[in-house]
């Protein structure tokens, strides 16, 4: 059967390329600003002793140069941690694998690091269908949280379709929208049953 063998594809920026050269620009950006916190960090351990012991400088001086390091360090140390985080933000695909009844979604980000997103088993898909249908719309009437995009683009790339999924969790369901191709939606339909497939 289907089910029983491993199925894998991906969903990947339709600007991966423009994206890649952001990611790489945040990355380097983000470098420098830990570099220059520490090099910093590095030369205030000389500096700010010194300063503390010079009795020929007033009190208020010396309160206004150690604030002046620390700040100057926070602001790098948090430009750094902010552009770390922005660069993740660009150049994200997400692979589907399909093995033993289980869809098992990875974010990467960049083509390198990978993150565990989504594990939908057969048995916790409640429905399936198509995202153009205005069973989409009823399903998202009615849900508490928003839905869980696995894809990073706006609109399906040429072959492939918008697909959602609602599985049934310990509180309430999860709504996750894939982008994927007509094999992979016939693994999750067989898997789950034809019964759960919306159609129209």
């Amino acid at each position: 059967m289907l089910r029983d063998r491993l199925y894998e594809e991906s969903a990947s920026s339709s600007r991966a390329n423009a994206e890649s050269k952001i990611y790489t620009l945040f990355l380097v950006l983000s470098i420098i600003c830990f570099a220059v916190a520490g090099v910093t960090a590095f030369y205030s351990t000389a500096v700010l002793p010194t300063t503390a012991s010079d009795p020929e400088i007033p009190s208020d001086a010396k309160i206004f140069t150690f604030v002046s390091w620390i700040l100057f360090i926070a602001i790098f140390l948090g430009l750094g941690v902010l552009f770390w985080f922005i660069k993740k933000r660009f150049n994200v695909s997400y692979d589907y694998t399909f093995v033993e009844d289980e869809l098992r979604v990875t974010k990467v980000f960049n083509g390198r690091s990978r993150k565990s997103v989504a594990v939908i088993t057969a048995q916790s898909i409640l429905r399936i269908g198509y995202c153009e249908n205005a069973s989409f719309a009823d399903v998202l009437r009615g849900l508490r949280n928003k839905p869980c995009y696995l894809t990073p683009n706006k609109t399906p790339a040429d072959g492939k379709m918008w697909i959602y999924i609602v599985v049934s969790g310990a509180l309430d369901r999860t709504v996750y929208v894939a982008e994927c191709t007509k094999t992979l939606l016939e693994y999750l339909v067989q898997s789950a049953g034809v019964n759960k497939f919306e159609r129209g």
